[in-house]
């Protein structure tokens, strides 16, 4: 006697080599960034033009099991296994069953030498759209960040190099107007007038913003004319 269909369990799908190589990609992203994929950057890894393809292929690896997706959001996708069916380990935290906290990150631009940051204000969403907003999990910025209260840049030049800090490289800032010494920050220097991202130590009346590339001297500024401007949380590299 055949067994009724209420009671056959469904067999996994088998994935193709297109979505195997995805499932790699989105394993490796999420180990050396923190954070998952966008759709075109998944296209770009494994050779496919087509958002929709790509599209149709993570719709196929959810059905199977091994990624959550969240519509309308950007990177809202979580790998809950690896291709050989182990649970995904995030950050050295196993992730649970409810969806993962996001905290939104708005892009502001670049790190350079002739205007202050552009930090942005609580009211920040009304102004950048999603394209401009990088969606990170909590756990890689601390558990007490909030929307609103961290911004990003895109680094220009090399004078923090030796911290693992490269040029185009994006940092993640909190919104702050002080620091503590050993702090990297991004300050606006008012005698220079310009912006420079350094380590901060507070040296009586002065200020030392020290670089980290052995090629570069620490700059010495009058504590009255630094203006803090966010306190280094993450590096997102550019690999």
């Amino acid at each position: 006697m055949s067994e009724p269909k209420s009671r056959r369990r469904r067999q996994p799908q088998k994935l193709s080599e297109r979505q195997k190589k995805i499932l790699q990609y989105i394993e490796r992203t999420y180990t050396e960034t923190g954070y998952p994929p966008t759709i075109r950057e998944i296209g770009k890894a494994v050779d496919i033009d087509s958002t929709s393809v790509v599209n149709y292929n993570l719709n196929k690896l959810e059905e199977s099991g091994y990624i959550q997706r969240e519509k309308k959001v950007s990177r809202g996708l979580r790998l809950l296994k690896t291709l050989n069916s182990e649970p995904f380990t995030e950050l050295g935290v196993k992730l649970a069953d409810d969806t993962i906290n996001v905290v939104n990150v708005p892009m502001v631009g670049k790190i350079v030498a002739s205007a202050p940051v552009p930090v942005p204000g609580d009211d920040f969403g009304m102004y950048y759209d999603d394209d401009d907003v990088i969606h990170l999990p909590v756990n890689l910025l601390g558990s007490r960040v909030k929307d609103g209260e961290v911004y990003a840049l895109r680094v220009n030049g090399e004078s923090m190099i030796d911290a693992l800090v490269n040029h185009n490289d994006i940092v993640v800032l909190q919104r702050q107007e002080t620091a503590n010494n050993g702090d990297m920050v991004a300050v606006w220097l008012d005698e220079n007038s310009e912006t420079t991202l350094k380590y901060f130590y507070r040296e009586g009346a002065k200020v030392r913003l020290q670089p980290a590339n052995t090629m570069m001297e620490p700059i010495y500024v009058d504590a009255r004319q630094v203006h803090i401007q966010g306190r280094v949380l993450a590096v997102l590299r550019q690999i």
